[in-house]
C-alpha cells in the first residue's frame, strides 16, 4: 500500500491555478510520478501543480518543496503554489508550526523567500531571472534571448514566431500578440511546448500589452495544460517585456483567474510576485487511489 493512503491534503488555488498541498515533513517518502498522476486524476485532489513539503535541507530554510505537474513531471518553480504553501504553513491548524511571518522555502530551482501581506495575500521573491540560452535552456547558443527563432510555424498564425524566452526556475516562451483571447491554447500550446528549440519543453504564454503597467496573459503550462493562472509565467512576462521596452519593471498581469502584481526589482534584479490564495477544502487520499501506482 502506498504511504500516501489516507494521508491528509489541502486543495487550494492561487487565482484559480489549482494547487494541492501535501505535507511529507517527518517522512522519507518521495512522491512518484505515478502517484502524482493518480492524485491529479481524482476530482477532489485534482491539480495544476502538486506542492509537496519535505523537511528543510539547507540552514535558514523552513521547508523544502518538490513540485509536480499533472503528468507526473517535476517543475522547478510555481509562484501561485508557493503562496498556497506559505498560507498552509502559517495558518492551517494541522500544518502550521511556530514560525515568523516570513518563510524561506527551498526548491530545486533555489530559495524562495515569502512574506505575508495580509491574511490571504503573499509576496514571493522568485529570485533573479535566468536569461542565458543555456540557463533556460535552449537547444543551441543564441546571443539574444529576447527574441528566439522557433522551428515550428502555424500557417493559421504566422505572427507566432520569435518569442521572448526566460527561465524563472522553469522555461518560458512569451509570444507578444494583439489579442491574447484569440488563441486556442489546447491547439497551439502543445505545438510550441514541444518545439525542438526547447530541450526541456517550455511554458507557452500569449501576452497582450494594454499599457506599460498592464498585460493580459494566457498560459499553456508545460506538463499541465491550459491554466487559469501561472505565477512564474507572469514573472517571466514582466522581465521579457521590460527587456524589450514593452512594459516597465512593475506591472499588473491579468490572467483568467485574476491579477498578479509583478516587480522586477532594479536594486538586485529579483522578481517579486504578489497575489491572493484561497483554501477550497481538505481531504484524505483513499487507498484505492494508488492501486497500481509505483
Amino acid at each position: 500500500m502506498s504511504p500516501l493512503a489516507n494521508h491528509r491534503f489541502l486543495k487550494m488555488n492561487g487565482l484559480g491555478n489549482e494547487i494541492t498541498v501535501l505535507d511529507l515533513r517527518d517522512s522519507a517518502h518521495v512522491v512518484s510520478p505515478a502517484e502524482a498522476r493518480a492524485i491529479a486524476a481524482d476530482p477532489r485532489s485534482r491539480f495544476d501543480q502538486l506542492m509537496v513539503l519535505h523537511d528543510a535541507v539547507s540552514p535558514g530554510t523552513d521547508a523544502s518543496m518538490r513540485i509536480y505537474n499533472t503528468d507526473g513531471s517535476e517543475s522547478g518553480a510555481c509562484g501561485n503554489g508557493t503562496r498556497c504553501v506559505a498560507w498552509a504553513m502559517l495558518a492551517d491548524p494541522v500544518m502550521s508550526r511556530p514560525v515568523h511571518e516570513g518563510l524561506v522555502l527551498e526548491t530545486k530551482a533555489g530559495l524562495l523567500p515569502v512574506t505575508r501581506v495580509s491574511d490571504t495575500v503573499f509576496t514571493v521573491d522568485m529570485g533573479p531571472p535566468r536569461l542565458a540560452w543555456n540557463e533556460i535552456p535552449l537547444r543551441a547558443p543564441v546571443s539574444d534571448t529576447s527574441a528566439v527563432a522557433v522551428d515550428r510555424h502555424l500557417p493559421e498564425h504566422p505572427e507566432l514566431q520569435n518569442p521572448s524566452v526566460v527561465s524563472m526556475g522553469n522555461p518560458h516562451a512569451i509570444f507578444w500578440v494583439e489579442d491574447a483571447q484569440s488563441y486556442d491554447l489546447a491547439a497551439v500550446g502543445p505545438v510550441f511546448e514541444h518545439d525542438p528549440v526547447f530541450p526541456e519543453r517550455a511554458n507557452i504564454s500569449f501576452a497582450q500589452v494594454v499599457s506599460p503597467d498592464h498585460v493580459i496573459l494566457r498560459v499553456w503550462e508545460r506538463g499541465a495544460g491550459a491554466t487559469r493562472a501561472c505565477g512564474s509565467a507572469a514573472c517571466a512576462t514582466v522581465v521579457a517585456g521590460a527587456r524589450k521596452g514593452l512594459t516597465g519593471r512593475k506591472a499588473k498581469i491579468s490572467l483568467p483567474g485574476g491579477d498578479l502584481l509583478i516587480e522586477w526589482r532594479e536594486s538586485d534584479g529579483h522578481v517579486l510576485m504578489t497575489g491572493e490564495t484561497q483554501l477550497e477544502h481538505e481531504g484524505f487520499f483513499p487507498p484505492a487511489l494508488f492501486a497500481g501506482a509505483a
